[in-house]
Parts: C-alpha cells; structure tokens; sequence
C-alpha cells in the first residue's frame, strides 16, 4: 500500500479535522515544521486563530467545517493531499452525539475524501474502540474505523492510549480534584493498567505515519514506553503536586449511581458509559507488538509521563512551582 500512494513533500497541502484541540494543535505545529501546509478544520475557526502562529505566514489557515455537514467537509477537502481526522468527544452533549461525531463524522470525512481522489487518510482512534463494547463511546470509535476502511481501505488508523500533557483532560482533572477532596476514588480498584502517551510523541507518530506511509492499510496501538495502574497514576499525581490523599477504592456498583449524577454536569468528571471502559485495560496488545503495529515502528522513542508532569502539574501545589516537594502535606 504505501509504494501505491502519491508521497507527501514539503509545500503538500493536510486538512486537519480537529486541528484546534489537544492533540491537533501540536499536531499542526509538527506538520508546519516539517515544511506542509496545514488547513484546519474547525467548528469554529474565529477561535482557532491561535494555530496559524505555529507556521509561517500563510503556511496554516483555519477553515470552517462541521462534520455534521457534508458541504463544509467537501470544501475543508478542496486540493487537499492528505487528511487527519482528530475528531472525536468524551461525553455527549447536545447535538454532540457518539454517534454523530466519531462514527457518523469519520463517515462523512472518508466519503468525500475518497471523492476527492484522496488516498492519504489517518484516522486517530482510541485503544479500546470495539463494536461490541457496553461503552457507546468504544463503540462508535469502532464503527467510525469501520466507515474509513470502507471508503479508504489503505488508511492508517491510529489507536491511542490516554494522552497526557500540558492541555490534557486526565492529569489535570486529577489534580484539581487532589487540590480540594481529601479522598481520591479508585473505580473497580484501582488496577486498570494504562499506557499512557505524550501528546508531542503522538503527533510526531501521526505526521511519520502521513510520511512514511507504514502505517497504510493497518490498525496501530500506541502507547508510552510505561505501563501503570490507575493507583500509580493517581500516586504520580500526588507526589507531583506534594499532597497526601486518601486512595479509596470505589466498587463498579457503587460508582453508578454517582456518575449518573455527575454526567448531568456541564463537563462531567465522570459518566455511566465512561464506567465500562475505566474497569478495562488501556494497553498496546500483545499483536499489536508482535506485528509491529506499535509506537516503536513509527520510529518514536515515547516519554514516560514523569519527565513530563512536572512542567504543568506545578501549579496544583500549595505555593506553585516554588514548593519543596520533600514537604508533601
């Protein structure tokens, strides 16, 4: 597949959906630095102005489109070599639906790629993604990969473990609970395994993969170069931001009740169909390892999050960066 498809050159033009997030904000960078131009779709590109700093004058342009609309996706594709779709939701609101979004959305997006004559498409994912998952959320992710393949049977979809860093929504929101709760719950235990993976390290595997074309046609895993239970998290946490809490483990069955109340939330902490999927391993498979579908073949050390936390998570210590962590409350 990859000796069949048009190569990417510098000056190639990539339509990002989802530029303006997390992870599509160091994705844009990574791409505006290796010379492409970058068209970033967005709901609403008068806040994704942010984004066109990261390149050149003119190299990144913020677009409208909303992939709930066929028309604006067409036009987001107009000339396009390459697309990246990064678009995906971690609970419903609205008219933001599973469905809609991360099955219905990657549909759209593929289908008119392919009309477009483009062959080039990686499709970022989520490990865990599953059709026959209790979790809407897995479930639309699976049927969203599903729909790429249909239309683009060579694209690269891409299956992420929890993606940490500076914007992330997973560290972060830990910390903040640490900051006022003297208890931390540990749903099912606490023994969930995950492999977490820097944010910059994604979006180098993402833009190699556009490169190099190894990940054409095939369903890769990634994952950091660490592998650790939602307990040792929570410990990395603590000790990060130098305060000492209770790690309550919390039974599936008593969490239920609770996250059907805390998903009524504007942005809820927690809600009942993320329950499945906090009680499941969140790691790179044995065959994905084996098979060379990994992190590792995209050429990409990865970060372990240690070296990484401490340069945003400072801000949830008592005094700030200043604070001597030998002095953990």
């Amino acid at each position: 597949m990859r000796d069949e498809r048009r190569p990417l050159r510098a000056g190639s033009l990539i339509t990002v959906f989802g530029g303006s997030g997390f992870v599509g904000r160091h994705l844009v960078q990574a791409l505006a630095r290796r010379g492409f131009r970058v068209r970033v779709a967005v709901r609403r590109p008068n806040e994704a102005l942010f984004v066109k700093t990261t390149g050149d004058v003119g190299q990144v342009e913020p677009v409208q489109a909303n992939i709930r609309d066929t028309r604006s996706v067409r036009a987001a594709l107009e000339g396009a070599d390459a697309v990246v779709n990064l678009v995906g939701i971690l609970h419903e609101s609205g008219p933001q639906r599973f469905e809609t979004v991360q099955a219905g959305g990657a549909d759209r997006i593929a289908r008119e790629a392919k009309a477009a004559g483009i062959d080039v498409f990686v499709q970022v994912s989520a490990i865990g993604a599953d059709p026959e998952s209790p979790s809407a959320y897995a479930r639309s992710k699976a049927l969203g990969e599903a729909a790429v393949r249909e239309h683009i049977p060579g694209a690269a979809i891409l299956r992420a473990s929890i993606v940490f860093g500076p914007e992330d929504d997973f560290f972060n929101r830990f910390a903040a609970m640490a900051r006022l709760s003297p208890v931390l719950p540990l749903i099912g235990g606490g023994e969930t395994r995950y492999q977490p993976i820097y944010v910059k390290d994604l979006a180098e595997a993402i833009l190699r993969a556009l490169e190099t074309g190894v990940a054409d046609g095939k369903v890769f895993e990634l994952g950091g170069p660490e592998i650790l239970t939602f307990r040792e998290l929570m410990g990395l946490v603590l000790r990060e931001i130098g305060r000492k809490r209770v790690l309550l483990p919390l039974p599936v069955w008593l969490a239920k009740p609770m996250a059907a109340v805390l998903q009524l939330l504007p942005n809820p902490p927690l809600t009942s169909d993320q329950l499945p999927l906090l009680v499941r391993d969140n790691v790179v498979s044995d065959a994905a390892e084996k098979e060379g579908r990994s992190l590792k073949t995209l050429g990409v050390a990865g970060t372990g999050p240690e070296a990484i936390l401490p340069s945003y998570l400072a801000r949830f210590r008592r005094r700030g960066q200043f604070e001597q962590l030998n002095t953990a409350e």
